[in-house]
């Protein structure tokens, strides 16, 4: 069994957040990948890090365009609007990124996923 005490208290963690918490968490975490990969740039693993960071960030943004694009979504259509905005340039920057690494290219997706995370785990209300 490969589940350490850290493994196992993360997995807990993540089961009792709230829709934002959790969005927030993911957000945060797709930041923190790039951010390792740009202030580790040089190092040997870093195509193979960089690739699985700009993934899971493409992995998060997708599903947010899903949600957002679902009529359903309560969301104000502006606010939907911008984010779906963001989000089709974020996917622009990743794409860039993939084709022609850069460090400084990462501030941006990092940026925003942070102050992103940060709205949410600021916003009042429920889920």
């Amino acid at each position: 069994m490969n589940a350490t005490p850290m493994n196992a208290y993360q997995k807990a963690q993540m089961d009792t957040l709230t829709g934002r918490e959790l969005e927030a968490a993911v957000l945060t975490k797709a930041a923190m990948l790039l951010k390792d990969c740009q202030d580790n740039w040089d190092a040997p693993d870093r195509k193979q890090r960089l690739q699985e960071a700009l993934k899971y960030n493409q992995l998060i943004w997708s599903l947010f365009q899903g949600e957002l694009s679902a009529p359903e979504n309560p969301l104000p259509k502006t606010l939907r609007q911008n984010i779906l905005s963001l989000s089709m340039f974020i996917d622009k920057r990743i794409f860039d990124v993939m084709a022609f690494p850069a460090a400084e290219k990462l501030t941006f997706i990092i940026n925003a996923n942070l102050n992103i995370a940060a709205g949410l785990r600021g916003s009042p209300g429920d889920e």
